[in-house]
């Protein structure tokens, strides 16, 4: 069928409901195998972004998602051995769906974990909603709408880099750490990507700017504790143990990639030890720091996670690293629970279990 024959199918149905239109443009799709090339769809019928939070069993989907997962799965009935499906989990700035692909001749090339797709298809009802794909198409990075698929900090980033120099600079009083502290506000690649990075993939300020916002808030833990153990800590240290503990993810997380995949650097070194590079580098251009706080404040770095079974080198083992390790902890639970919290359903006062913290979260109280 020719591209104008095509198109003449489409409006021969136009004056049916939405419904009827997709279903049987679906259908047609997989019959010719032309998942995205069948040309007018827009112009007969506009489709604007279907999001993932909206999809209910039953929906049908015209749309764009990126790929967080994909896995190759071979079918176990003997009339198809040697056969294979996908089995899919999609994602867009709202969430994230199982997916599934049935017919691999549907597929003109192989298909990656961060490709964005424009996808064709139905949610079933298995085992929940599932997004069975009836045709998909890949889709240029350049060409989408990244603000789709990738949350960002609801705080202004500029706004919270400004409040992070004014701590600085109202805070650390060691000339020492002072100096060091600024390096990173003139360095402007590096203050770009600070900005910019999350602080995890999926965990916690999973998100564009997440990683200055949990530092923000490990800086303000640290603070308050610093005021209640005025005698045990330096708060010029620990602040600034506190500002760089998280550093080495500036590099550990793909800016480019849609789900924040891990770069070779972070895969292979992870970014406790990409920090302690980045530590060090810094601090070798500054003249005269004494010898002891280089190495508080490394292994404030090396041991912030508090544990060796949660990634750390080391134990804390000074009051500003026990400290740290608390503060980050707290800024990370927290966060955990509120992301939890708002992925909540309005009409149930519990949310749905999460895997990570280990519980279902009550949001049934209010204060009047």
């Amino acid at each position: 069928m020719t591209p104008g024959r095509q198109l003449d199918f489409l409006r021969v149905i136009v004056t049916g409901n939405r419904r009827t239109v997709l279903s049987l443009f679906i259908f047609y799709s997989r019959i010719r195998g032309l998942t995205g090339r069948i040309i007018g769809l827009k112009e007969v019928y506009p489709v604007s972004k279907q999001f993932i939070k909206d999809l209910k069993i039953g929906s049908y989907v015209q749309s764009q998602f990126f790929v967080v997962e994909v896995n190759e799965q071979s079918f176990n009935t003997p009339n198809r051995a040697g056969e294979s499906f996908l089995r899919i989990i999609l994602g867009d700035v709202s969430g994230t769906i199982r997916a599934i692909i049935w017919d691999r001749s549907l597929l003109h090339e192989p298909i990656y974990t961060d490709d964005v797709l424009n996808i064709s298809g139905e949610v079933k009802d298995y085992y929940g909603p599932q997004l069975n794909i009836s045709c998909c198409e890949k889709i240029s990075k350049d060409k989408i709408n990244r603000a789709y698929f990738q949350q960002s900090c609801e705080r202004d980033r500029e706004e919270m880099w400004l409040e992070l120099q004014s701590i600085t600079k109202a805070v650390i009083k060691d000339v020492h750490l002072s100096a060091l502290v600024k390096s990173i506000y003139g360095n402007t690649v590096l203050a770009d990507r600070f900005k910019l990075s999350p602080a995890a993939r999926v965990i916690h300020h999973s998100y564009l700017g997440g990683l200055l916002e949990h530092t923000l808030e490990v800086v303000h833990i640290c603070r308050h504790a610093a005021s209640l153990y005025p005698q045990q800590l330096n708060e010029s240290l620990l602040i600034a143990g506190a500002i760089f503990h998280d550093i080495g993810k500036i590099e550990e997380y793909n800016l480019d990639s849609l789900s924040f995949q891990q770069s070779d650097r972070g895969r292979l070194l992870g970014h406790i030890a990409i920090g302690i590079e980045v530590l060090r580098g810094m601090m070798a251009d500054i003249t005269g720091m004494p010898e002891g706080t280089r190495l508080e404040l490394e292994h404030m770095l090396l041991s912030h996670h508090g544990e060796k079974e949660w990634g750390s080198p080391e134990i804390p083992q000074t009051f500003a690293a026990f400290t740290l390790f608390h503060a980050d902890l707290l800024s990370a639970r927290l966060r955990q629970f509120a992301q939890v919290m708002e992925r909540g359903d309005v009409n149930n006062a519990w949310t749905k279990w999460d895997r990570f913290l280990q519980r279902r979260v009550f949001t049934g109280f209010t204060l009047d």
